[in-house]
Parts: structure tokens; C-alpha cells; sequence
């Protein structure tokens, strides 16, 4: 009997021992188990059918070039993070007056009080030789003497296609001609452009022809890159001591540096929300990321050695067509531009990681603060151009 009892409570002991002795499957046993088990279940759900298996291949395509886009991108935000940034603004006097404001009054805004330390100015072939040999150079030159007076860096815009609709501006004496004809009237203006600015000490770039290859925008008689070439070559030859920038197309076909001509730095054009008047007819948000241009710009570093500005960062709304920037309703521009998306766009626009950035639509800026009486814009801008100084004395000291 004491026999039994003892066999009985060891054979509780024992079964104590193995209960506690025995211990549940870790986390890391169980991951190991989740992904063996999803990578047999992948495996055997492709080989399948061939759909699957092109399909598989495809993806795994895809994750390589993304993942390599990526890596440039990084590379490129790494090997600029020591360089300070350049702000700078586009101002063309048309525009000012086609708000109603007194140019000299908004350009002075512009450098003084909000403190852009760069401009980008044009010269339309139709305002400076409205007549055949005729020039008229007033208002580029006041421009000019006022960037000298501050020493603001100026890149000129200058060839056919120059910013702002209708892109090209042809005077109408030249309008009835061939390109045969009017070309070399062109680059009889372009010369007396060149000749007339070259020396002054502000000038640190010429901008050939604006987005020359985007065909789908804007009134242009011709878009042949032999012209282009032609134009980049005879710039070149009348001042071979400043960079040309070139930029081929806007953000739906990126510049790359790829055929004639070799740009000293490539121009590129970044548009967030725009109204699409092809297909949807409704507001379209461009899903690029900003490290999608970081690998723009570093692609194009590392096969060219080209740098990359951005000559157009959009900073202003884009109506639906019909509609005017100085008649529609607030609600209507805000859609495509805020206070809060012009802050967002400061802050895409550093996060490319290029370093020279031209904001695009200053002058709407100022015309909601004097016309409206609305400065919320102009406040933003001065608040994020404050925002950029102290990130450059950081990277600085």
C-alpha cells in the first residue's frame, strides 16, 4: 500500500516537472514560423500560373528601381546638406501691372521687406523691340540697377519662350514670318540683350528659352531642338563666362540632361496642385514625393556632374481656365494655394535638398496684400524666408 502511494506521487512529481518545465514557442520562433509560412504560401500562389509569375517579376522590378531612385535621392540630400540655401524670386513688370501695382514699388517689397536674396528677371522680345530696331529697355534696366544697388544675385531669362503665358513672346512686326525669317531677328535681340547686361556684377546666369520642349503649354511657333542647340551655342559664344541654365519640360516630364544642348545647370520646374482642364476637370494633386526630385537632381549629378535649381516653385493658384486671378473668390484660389499649402511649399521645396530655389508668384502675393487687404500670404513667405536664414546659419556655423 505505502508501495502504491509512493509510485502515485511520483508520478504526479513527475508530471509537475514536465508541466513546468515545458515552455511556450518565443516571439522570435513564431516570426520565423509567420514569414516561412508566408514565403511558402507566396511561392506556391506564383508559381500557379505564368500571369502571376510576370507579375511577381514585374513588382520586384519595380522595388529595385524605386529602392534605387531612393538610394540617389539620399546620396544626393547627404552631399547637400552643408550647402546653404539661395531664395530667390521670379518678377516680371507685366505681370505687376496687370494687377495694378506700381512695379518699382512691389520689386522693392519683394528684396526689402521679405529679403529674397536672388531674382529671376526676363526680357520679352516683344516689350524690348516692339518695333523692328527699335529697343526699349526702361524697365530692365531700372531692374537691374535696383538688384546692384542690393547686390541680389540676377539670372536673366532670355531667348523666345520666357516665363509667363502666352510662354512665347513674339513682337507682332515678326508674327506673319517664317522661322527662317524671324530666328535671325531673334538672335539679333538676344545679342543686343547679352551685349547690354554682361557686365553688370549682379548677373550670374543666363536662363535659355523657359520648359522649350513642352509643346502641350502656352502659343509657340516652334519647339525643333536644333534651334534650341543653335540658341545655347551663340549664347555661349557672346558670354562664354556665365553658366546657361536650360530647362526642357515642367514636372509631368522631368528635365534630365539627356541629348543637345549640355546645360551648365539644368532648370527644373516643381507644380503641386493645378487644375487639370485635359481629362478630369477638377483640382490635381501631383503625388511626387520631394525626394523624387533630390533623385533627379542626384541622378543628373552623377552621370553629367550637372547641378540641378529650381527655376519654378509654384507659390500661386492655378484657376481653372476662364477664370482670373484678379476676380475670383477667395475660396476659389485657395483651392490650389493657401497660407498653409505656401508654408507646405517652402518646406517641399527645402526638402529636395537643391539648393537654389526660385518661388513663382510673388506678385499675386502682393496684390492680395495691397488689393485685398489680405497679407496672410505675404506673412508666410516673409515667416518661412526668416525660417530658411536660421537654417543657414546653422549649416554656416
Amino acid at each position: 500500500m505505502a508501495k502504491k502511494k509512493r509510485q502515485t506521487k511520483a508520478k504526479k512529481s513527475s508530471k509537475k516537472r514536465t508541466k513546468k518545465g515545458t515552455k511556450s514557442p518565443s516571439i522570435v520562433s513564431q516570426l520565423k514560423k509567420l514569414l516561412t509560412d508566408g514565403w511558402r504560401w507566396l511561392f506556391n500562389w506564383i508559381k500557379q500560373t505564368w500571369t502571376r509569375r510576370i507579375t511577381a517579376v514585374l513588382l520586384a522590378l519595380l522595388f529595385v528601381v524605386v529602392l534605387g531612385m531612393y538610394a540617389v535621392a539620399q546620396w544626393y540630400i547627404i552631399s547637400n546638406q552643408d550647402r546653404p540655401y539661395i531664395m530667390g524670386a521670379t518678377f516680371i513688370q507685366p505681370y505687376a501691372e496687370f494687377y495694378g501695382l506700381d512695379p518699382e514699388e512691389t520689386l522693392t517689397a519683394i528684396t526689402d521687406d521679405l529679403g529674397f536674396e536672388h531674382l529671376r528677371l526676363v526680357s520679352y522680345w516683344n516689350v524690348h523691340e516692339p518695333e523692328q530696331g527699335e529697343y526699349d529697355f526702361t524697365d530692365l534696366d531700372w531692374q537691374f540697377e535696383h538688384a546692384e544697388e542690393r547686390d541680389i544675385s540676377v539670372s536673366l531669362a532670355i531667348g523666345l519662350r520666357q516665363p509667363r503665358w502666352p510662354e512665347c513672346h513674339m513682337p507682332t512686326w515678326a508674327e506673319h514670318m517664317e522661322m527662317e525669317e524671324w530666328y535671325p531677328h531673334l538672335k539679333d535681340y538676344m545679342e543686343v540683350v547679352i551685349d547690354r547686361y554682361k557686365d553688370s556684377p549682379v548677373l550670374v546666369s543666363y536662363q535659355l528659352e523657359n520648359e522649350f520642349l513642352l509643346e502641350v503649354f502656352g502659343h509657340c511657333p516652334d519647339h525643333t531642338r536644333e534651334r534650341l542647340v543653335d540658341s545655347f551655342n551663340f549664347v555661349k559664344e557672346l558670354d562664354p563666362t556665365r553658366p546657361v541654365i536650360v530647362s526642357r519640360s515642367n514636372n509631368a516630364t522631368p528635365s534630365w540632361p539627356v541629348g543637345e544642348p549640355r546645360a551648365d545647370i539644368i532648370g527644373a520646374s516643381i507644380y503641386k496642385r493645378v487644375w487639370d482642364g485635359t481629362l478630369t476637370e477638377r483640382y490635381f494633386e501631383y503625388p511626387l514625393p520631394p525626394w523624387f526630385y533630390a533623385f533627379l537632381a542626384g541622378g543628373a549629378k552623377l552621370t553629367t556632374g550637372v547641378d540641378t535649381v529650381i527655376h519654378e516653385l509654384q507659390a500661386e493658384s492655378w484657376l481653372p481656365r476662364g477664370m482670373d486671378m484678379r476676380t475670383a473668390s477667395t475660396e476659389e484660389l485657395y483651392k490650389s494655394m493657401n497660407p498653409d499649402m505656401l508654408a507646405d511649399r517652402f518646406e517641399y521645396g527645402r526638402a529636395t535638398a537643391i539648393r537654389e530655389i526660385d518661388l513663382w508668384g510673388v506678385e499675386w502675393w502682393y496684390s492680395r496684400k495691397v488689393n485685398d487687404g489680405d497679407s496672410s500670404l505675404w506673412d508666410v513667405a516673409r515667416e518661412q524666408l526668416r525660417y530658411t536664414d536660421q537654417l543657414n546659419q546653422e549649416i554656416v556655423n
